[in-house]
C-alpha cells in the first residue's frame, strides 16, 4: 500500500512544481542590486521622438499594455542614448524610441501570450529582462525633416529572421541604416540583441534589480 501511495504522490508533486513555475506573480528576488534611478528620456532631450507601440493597439499583443506613452532608462543608459541622438542630429536624423523600462508584469504578459516557438523574441519572466532593469531600449532612426522612420530590414517587433542584426537579405540601404544605428549604440556602451536589431542592452545591466514599478512611480523620481 505504501508503494502505491508513493507512486501516486510523485506525479502529483511534479504537477504542483510545474504549475507553480507558470503561476509566478512577482519578479524574482535578487540581492545587492542598485535602487532604480529611472530617467524619462524626453526630459533630457525633448527632440527625441516617442513611438511607444505598447501604449497603443499597434503591437503584437493587439491592445494597449501601457497606460501612458512614456520611456524611461537608468540614468547612465539614458544619457548614452541622448549622446547617440545628438550625433544623429548632425546627419539630419534622430532617435525614435519604441520602448525602454518595462515593468516585470508586462514581461510576464508577453511570455503568456506569445506562442512557444516565438519565445526567443521575449524574455522569460522567471529570469526577468534587461528592460525590467531599466537597461534595455528598443529604438530606431527617423528623418528630422519628414518625421519618417528610416528603412530597416524588418519592422519593429517583427518575429522573423529579418529581425536579426546579422540578417543578410535586406537592401543595401536598409543594411546601412541598421549598421549605422548599431555602430552608434555600441560606441556608447550598448550591445545589440542577437534576435532583434532594434533592441540594445546597456553595459553593467546586471548591477540593477528587476523592477515592477509603474510609469507613474518612475516619473516621480524625475521631480
Amino acid at each position: 500500500m505504501r508503494i502505491r501511495i508513493l507512486r501516486f504522490a510523485l506525479p502529483v508533486v511534479c504537477l504542483i512544481l510545474f504549475s507553480s513555475a507558470f503561476s509566478q506573480t512577482a519578479p524574482p528576488k535578487e540581492s545587492n542590486k542598485r535602487e532604480a534611478h529611472l530617467i524619462e528620456l524626453i526630459t533630457l532631450d525633448p527632440t527625441i521622438k516617442l513611438d511607444i507601440r505598447y501604449a497603443t493597439d499597434n503591437n503584437f499583443v493587439g491592445r494597449p499594455v501601457y497606460p501612458e506613452a512614456r520611456a524611461f532608462l537608468q540614468k547612465p543608459a539614458a544619457q548614452a542614448v541622448v549622446r547617440v541622438h545628438k550625433k544623429l542630429k548632425e546627419k539630419g536624423l534622430g532617435i525614435v524610441i519604441f520602448d525602454g523600462y518595462r515593468p516585470w508584469t508586462i514581461t510576464k504578459l508577453f511570455w503568456d501570450v506569445v506562442p512557444e516557438d516565438k519565445r526567443k523574441f521575449v524574455a522569460n519572466p522567471a529570469k526577468g529582462s534587461k528592460h525590467n532593469r531599466g537597461c534595455a531600449i528598443d529604438l530606431s532612426i527617423f528623418d528630422l525633416k519628414t518625421g519618417q522612420l528610416m528603412d530597416m530590414p524588418s519592422g519593429y517587433d517583427e518575429f522573423t529572421e529579418r529581425a536579426s542584426p546579422d540578417y543578410k537579405g535586406g537592401t543595401p540601404q536598409q543594411t546601412a541604416n541598421r549598421e549605422m544605428l548599431r555602430k552608434l549604440m555600441e560606441d556608447e556602451g550598448f550591445t545589440v540583441n542577437p534576435n532583434e536589431w532594434w533592441h540594445f542592452d546597456y553595459e553593467n545591466w546586471e548591477r540593477y534589480a528587476i523592477y515592477d514599478i509603474s510609469f507613474e512611480e518612475a516619473g516621480s523620481q524625475n521631480r
